[in-house]
């Protein structure tokens, strides 16, 4: 009876459902918070490591932010665990779109937190075998491109960077993605340019699917937000566009579906 106990215990992630917070090893000793989504009965496909943006993923009053819940929802409803770690909390900073010299960068304490979530999130019973999908948007999408350039053999099947800052990686003519990636950007994106992820993804071949939406902004996938000009960024311009663009926010919705499917088991 002891044994059978233990092991329906065991067996409790695998079949839970909904939202739980918790806290995982991070890098260097770090208790990297985090909040788990799981699906209703058994988990099935690869599970999603999920990077936010430099806002964080919540709002003032904690509560999931409409993008991250949506995509939560998304994965979840197709039978996927999500896994939304929280870069900034779990090390006492807030968000970092205004702060000019942030010491949370993608490509350092960003990589190495996707690193350890990946290899956590990939153990869990209710993660396929194979290795997680790593899905990042803009702060989160550059952390995706710098995770994909140096894995350290993490289990990573795929990446989907939503809207990322190519710039840093396009600079480097040796930047390549260790495993295959969907690129998702808006054309008339202000924040982070499209050209520049276009030029990168030419350079990678097969490895990289790129798709542009002409007219779309900063974070289009968001779910009904009005386009808003935000000010004080640490951009050139100090400012960008951030909103909804329906089409482009179906188009990308299909096509992540599709191209996860679509990864080797």
């Amino acid at each position: 009876m002891r044994a059978l106990i233990a092991l329906l215990i065991l067996a409790l992630p695998a079949c839970a459902s909904g939202q739980q917070s918790i806290t995982i090893a991070g890098p260097e000793g770090l208790g990297l918070q985090a909040e788990l989504f799981l699906p209703q009965g058994s988990a099935r496909g690869p599970a999603i490591l999920a990077l936010h943006g430099c806002a964080g993923f919540r709002r003032r009053d904690g509560q999931i932010t409409r993008l991250y819940r949506a995509w939560a929802a998304e994965f979840t409803t197709n039978g996927q665990a999500v896994l939304l770690p929280d870069s900034f909390s779990s090390r006492g900073q807030g968000e970092q779109c205004t702060v000019r010299d942030s010491q949370i960068r993608p490509g350092r304490e960003r990589r190495q937190d996707a690193i350890a979530a990946a290899t956590w999130l990939a153990a869990q019973p209710f993660a396929a075998p194979g290795g997680v999908v790593v899905m990042g948007w803009s702060h989160g999408g550059s952390t995706a491109l710098a995770t994909a350039a140096q894995p350290e053999a993490a289990p990573i099947r795929a990446y989907v960077a939503m809207y990322p800052g190519c710039f840093l990686a396009n600079r480097s003519a040796g930047w390549r993605s260790s495993a295959p990636m969907l690129l998702l950007i808006g054309e008339a994106d202000n924040w982070t340019r499209a050209e520049y992820c276009r030029e990168l993804a030419g350079r990678n071949g097969e490895m990289v699917t790129f798709r542009s939406y002409p007219g779309a902004h900063h974070g289009f996938d968001a779910p009904d937000t009005p386009l808003t000009e935000r000010m004080g960024l640490n951009t050139p311009t100090g400012r960008a566009t951030y909103g909804t663009d329906h089409a482009a926010r179906r188009d990308a919705l299909a096509m992540v579906r599709a191209f996860i499917a679509a990864q080797p088991r």
